[in-house]
């Protein structure tokens, strides 16, 4: 299977920023989509940002000219720089991931996965 590991989470005071990376290791043959997820307490999950294996992004209009979704598929990673962040921004950040990897007996499979999640916190 394909595993995600999420870093870069951390408490910032309101207006700071913080970079996150989701890091996708395994028997990966491609990475299609990666999504950026949050989900604050007691509130749904909400997407925040995609991009595609191509670099095309799209985001929540909430983060619009504040979030950067970018990757590096040469390293398998996926970042998200978080800019002037607002205290409802406090969240646990989720990446997820579909794509391409070589399952048993060597048959490629599709996979669809999720990191453990980081904690970003925003004092006001």
């Amino acid at each position: 299977q394909v595993q995600l590991v999420e870093s870069g989470g951390g408490l910032v005071q309101a207006g700071g920023s913080l970079r996150l990376s989701c890091a996708a290791s395994g028997s990966i043959f491609s990475i299609d989509v990666v999504r950026w997820y949050r989900q604050a307490p007691g509130k749904q999950r909400e997407l925040v940002a995609e991009i595609t294996s191509g670099g095309s992004a799209n985001y929540v209009d909430s983060v619009k000219g504040r979030f950067t979704i970018s990757r590096d598929n040469a390293k398998n990673m996926v970042f998200l720089q978080m800019n002037s962040l607002k205290p409802e921004e406090t969240a646990v950040y989720f990446c997820n991931a579909d794509g391409t990897y070589k399952g048993i007996y060597g048959i490629w499979r599709q996979f669809n996965s999720w990191g453990q999640g980081t904690q970003v916190t925003v004092s006001s």
